[in-house]
């Protein structure tokens, strides 16, 4: 049996769960996310990573998922700024709060060269959104297949105050441009699953999170609705599973494939420790819980032993998004869970790069202007027993 099944309760210290802020259902308690952020940022004195985190490269603009090439260089989404284009009229809008949204075209997809010397723009002027109390939304992932780009454009749609626009699966040319291959805010809206979010923070256009490459085909993970989707390189898409059928609305985010997919969810707010799980999903879109005792899952990732490795966002006991609290855990051979990384700043991607390190999206949210990722030296990369995985975390 998978090592991941036998991870149920094991975890020594659980730890709690998080919610980005354009999902949180009510003004009250956005109003009390951005004074306690306010809080947390005073304090931030004490919130240092873990010995093994470092700097990689700054410079961007609430950094989410990212992918090392194959030219070997970091290839970043940002979701930009938003705008002040609305759509109030024209179509449904998000409910306050949060909604309604204004879209602009200040997204973009970074690349960062393998010392993190250099940052350059391969992909600019890409839908982004913004909503009423600050949280953006725009380019949520990239992944390739082979050679060529793709993004996963969360901004996108007429909800998202971009009239003509859509959420989409996006093709990343040599030149910088973009091609749309497949239709997302469509596919929602014809295919709904059984359990998305209700009420105030409905969003008709998804808020689309992550995506990954498999078999020549993409795979994309939206948490307002909870589903897991498969999208060809000539626009097909297919559902390979309603997550919501089974577990309700749980907000689905990360996502990892080892011949299964393996997907984490951020979970309700204010946040509840240990609330956030790993499901395993099948091909065939059969849906189990394998993990649980997890906070504010926001990243998944899988060594070359197949250990699966879980972004934490925020830990602690916090009820809300709290900076300084982020954490990387590892699923080891027996199941244990062992602390990898601490100290990390409401991060919101995580991935493994050639060098065996993990490079993770660090303040992905949260005050502007402050992206960047940051480099983890991961203890016992190359070990797949117990005492490595409890006693070598963070050297």
């Amino acid at each position: 049996m998978n090592p991941i099944e036998h991870c149920h309760h094991m975890k020594t210290n659980q730890q709690p769960r998080l919610r980005l802020s354009r999902l949180y259902p009510s003004a009250v308690t956005r109003w009390m996310f951005g004074a306690y952020t306010l809080i947390v940022l005073a304090s931030l004195a004490w919130a240092q990573p873990s010995p093994n985190v470092s700097p990689f490269a700054g410079g961007l603009n609430y950094p989410r998922g990212l992918k090392f090439g194959p030219d070997g260089d970091l290839y970043v989404a940002e979701a930009g700024a938003g705008g002040t284009n609305s759509t109030a009229g024209l179509c449904p809008q998000v409910e306050f709060v949060p909604g309604p949204y204004h879209g602009g075209y200040t997204a973009r997809i970074s690349k960062i060269s393998r010392d993190g010397k250099t940052v350059t723009t391969v992909a600019d002027h890409l839908p982004s959104a913004v909503e009423a109390l600050g949280d953006v939304i725009g380019i949520a992932d990239v992944a390739f297949i082979g050679h060529t780009l793709y993004a996963l454009s969360s901004g996108g749609g007429c909800s998202h105050g971009l009239a003509g626009t859509s959420a989409a699966v996006l093709r990343v040319d040599a030149d910088g441009t973009t091609t749309q291959i497949a239709n997302l805010s469509q596919f929602q809206q014809t295919h709904p699953t059984v359990s998305p979010h209700s009420g105030p923070g409905y969003e008709p256009d998804g808020s689309w999170y992550s995506m990954i490459a498999v078999g020549g085909a993409l795979f994309a993970v939206e948490p307002n609705h909870d589903e897991l989707d498969m999208i060809t390189p000539n626009g097909q898409i297919r559902r390979i599973a309603d997550i919501s059928a089974t577990q309700g609305h749980i907000v689905s985010t990360a996502c990892a494939y080892d011949g299964n997919f393996y997907v984490g969810n951020l979970g309700e707010f204010p946040i509840v420790e240990g609330s956030s799980k790993v499901l395993k999903i099948t091909p065939s879109g059969s849906v189990k819980v394998v993990a649980t005792g997890f906070t504010t899952i926001l990243g998944l990732a899988l060594d070359q032993e197949n250990r699966l490795y879980v972004l934490e966002s925020t830990t602690g006991a916090n009820p809300l998004p709290t900076p300084g609290t982020g954490k990387v855990l590892r699923i080891g051979s027996s199941g244990r869970v062992a602390e990898i990384a601490s100290g990390l700043s409401l991060p919101t991607g995580m991935t493994f790069g050639p060098d065996g390190d993990l490079y993770v999206s660090n303040w992905g949210f949260g005050p502007p202007n402050m992206g960047e990722i940051v480099r983890i030296r991961v203890p016992g990369a190359n070990e797949d027993n117990d005492s490595q995985d409890d006693d070598d975390s963070q050297d």
